[in-house]
């Protein structure tokens, strides 16, 4: 397992500290890190995808449902 450091304001981690006492702190983190991790994977999904509707728009291409379908399952997956 490896370790991270990182600096965050004082009365953050007094916060965090009082809200989680006696409870696994690293792996409420670990839990908060995956989170933000699928986050911005979403995000980035999200502006792929707009901005592959942007450029076949530009083409002048018709946008079919079947296009629109597709793409909304890829941002599921």
């Amino acid at each position: 397992m490896a370790t991270m450091n990182f600096s965050i304001p004082d009365d953050v981690k007094e916060a965090f500290n009082k809200t989680f006492e006696g409870e696994n702190k690293s792996a409420i983190v670990t839990r908060l890190m995956v989170q933000a991790i699928e986050e911005a994977e979403r995000s980035h999904r999200s502006r792929n995808f707009v901005e592959r509707l942007r450029a076949i728009r530009e083409r002048g291409e018709p946008i079919t449902g079947e296009d629109i379908a597709r793409a909304r399952q890829e941002l599921r997956e």
